[in-house]
């Protein structure tokens, strides 16, 4: 097992290295190996956003870079993107799990959508110095304002503009960072003149909480990533985003100029083999088996074959 670190004193003074080797099951002739990286005893700094989504990629990662023999420390369950930017900003967290489009929106507040590629590469544009992205996943975890299929089906919902159908008060649910943030209730209004009844804040990232509280009617729309295995399992209904309010919103690691080439093959590694139906896949291993972020990760690179 790991020993997970969650206090955030262990940001402090991290540069990293690591001699690394090839990972098992991939080409011989060890393709990582380009020199020494054991010139100090310091560790990279994998972290995570409060999301069990986000901690089992954090954990994938990390345990990836061990099995390379790159030393790390774990700095899990940060907070929301509010919280943790500035560190990784500052460059105190060497490896973090993002998606491309919520980033470039944090970065960027008048950036435009895209396709998943145009996204990424505007991305890469607007990271602030001495940050970059690497290769980013298939996997993606969107946004998405979601519903109950009952909910749906009285108002004739399909798309989010759709809502305007809505003829009861509409009390939106979710983390208290979606009342501000660029597709939030205020998106709503302004774009679609979809008049809001109010704010629930419910602070488990599109968690049991807040599908309780959908399902219970306490609320009547939240923001439910769409790798969530909630979304099939308690019948709710992500409504089509033809407007594109939502951005493309593909896996991606962020690192800051710590991590070596060595340890950028590693993750793009992982990066190329982490699909959508994986990322449901793990995700429901978290919320439905209750099985251990660490637990999950190691049974899917052993699957992937990455080591």
């Amino acid at each position: 097992m790991f020993t997970v670190k969650r206090g955030r004193l262990a940001l402090v003074s991290a540069a990293w290295v690591g001699a690394v080797v090839a990972l098992a099951g991939c080409a011989s002739g060890d393709p990582l190996d380009s020199g020494s990286d054991k010139a100090s005893g310091d560790k990279l700094i994998v972290g995570s956003q409060d999301y069990y989504s986000n901690e089992i990629i954090a954990e994938i990662y990390a345990q990836a870079l061990e099995a390379n023999d790159i030393a790390v420390d774990r700095d899990f369950r940060i907070g929301q993107r509010e919280v943790y930017l500035p560190d990784i900003e500052a460059g105190k967290i060497d490896v973090f799990p993002e998606y491309t489009g919520s980033l470039l929106q944090a970065l960027d507040k008048n950036a435009a959508g895209g396709t998943s590629d145009e996204t990424y590469a505007t991305l890469q544009e607007a990271l602030p110095e001495g940050l970059r992205v690497l290769d980013k996943a298939d996997a993606s975890d969107q946004n998405s304002w979601t519903v109950t299929q009952a909910f749906a089906d009285k108002y004739k919902l399909t798309d989010i503009e759709s809502l305007k159908n809505v003829t009861e008060p509409i009390v939106v649910g979710g983390n208290a960072e979606l009342e501000t943030r660029p597709y939030g209730p205020t998106a709503l209004k302004e774009k679609y003149g979809i008049e809001t009844a109010g704010f629930k804040p419910i602070e488990d990232g599109g968690g049991p909480l807040t599908v309780k509280a959908l399902v219970d009617g306490d609320i009547q729309i939240t923001n439910i990533y769409t790798a969530s295995p909630n979304i099939k399992s308690d019948k709710l209904v992500a409504l089509a985003d033809p407007d594109g309010l939502f951005f493309a919103d593909n896996v991606v690691p962020v690192v800051s100029d710590r991590v070596t080439d060595k340890a950028e093959k590693v993750l793009n590694t992982v990066s190329a083999a982490l699909s959508a139906e994986d990322l449901v896949s793990l995700n429901a291993q978290s919320f439905n088996d209750q099985k251990k972020a660490e637990d999950i990760a190691a049974a899917w690179l052993k699957q992937a074959k990455l080591f």
